[in-house]
């Protein structure tokens, strides 16, 4: 087996790990809300049109880029696998480190959470407005 082979091969099963990991961990909060048909005139999210900006989706932005670049650095040392020794491997291995304790410094600190501005009496006045419309 070849290693081009190898990593596709590896890099499916990694990816099959982390779907069934999501599935069997990731929680499942659906609403009203999610389900509902969008029409003209009606909002999906009540009242939250026209206001600020939250900066959450600010810091999700700079994690992506980050993440995004890690990958564009990474990318030269795995085209080249040839010709690198082991002291390439060590400096992508310490760099990739450096990067996953940032992210998960992120995670600890809660940075990437965005509260949801959904309650329970945005839904039930959310409940009353889609009774109107499909009475008609």
């Amino acid at each position: 087996m070849s290693s081009m082979t190898f990593f596709i091969v590896l890099v499916l099963i990694i990816a099959m790990l982390f779907l069934v990991l999501n599935f069997a961990l990731a929680p499942y909060n659906p609403y009203q809300e999610k389900y509902s048909i969008f029409k003209y005139g009606f909002h999906s999210f009540l009242g939250q049109n026209r206001t600020q900006f939250s900066i959450k989706f600010f810091i999700f932005s700079l994690v992506y880029l980050l993440l995004d670049l890690e990958i564009i650095s990474i990318f030269p040392y795995s085209v080249s696998e040839y010709d690198n020794s082991i002291y390439g491997l060590a400096i992508v291995l310490i760099f990739t480190i450096i990067i996953t304790i940032g992210f998960v410094f992120k995670l600890s600190k809660n940075a990437l959470k965005i509260e949801s501005r959904q309650s329970l009496t945005n839904l039930k006045k959310s409940n009353t407005y889609l009774d109107t419309f499909s009475e008609n």
